[in-house]
């Protein structure tokens, strides 16, 4: 009987660690990891309008913090769920995007 490494190996797989993001809170100040799912990237028309967030495991706190360029293609790499902001007719309005669809540039 194999294994599950010895599958992926006839395969031509490689077993990769979930992901884990380094985070911290501005309201406790704790430091912790925490899995791709736990954390949201909203996708705006400017920088100032791209965000990622997460709840702080220490103190319960909802955190948004902004995401340059280079967090947002980390994050989307990462498998970070993703929302791609846009206004219609002067509303807002905001689409889902799968893990992984969205890309950096805009």
């Amino acid at each position: 009987m194999t294994g599950p490494s010895d599958d992926a190996s006839v395969y031509g797989l490689t077993a990769v660690a979930p992901v884990r993001f380094k985070a911290a809170c501005p309201e406790c100040r704790a430091h912790f990891e925490l899995p791709a799912d736990a954390f949201l990237l909203a996708i705006g028309a400017s920088r100032r309008t791209t965000t990622y967030s997460f709840a702080c495991p220490a103190c319960e706190t909802s955190v948004r913090k902004p995401a340059g360029e280079r967090i947002v293609e980390l994050l989307v790499q990462g498998g970070v769920r993703t929302l791609r902001l846009h206004s219609v007719g002067g509303g807002a309005s905001a689409a889902a995007s799968a893990p992984g669809s969205a890309g950096a540039g805009g």
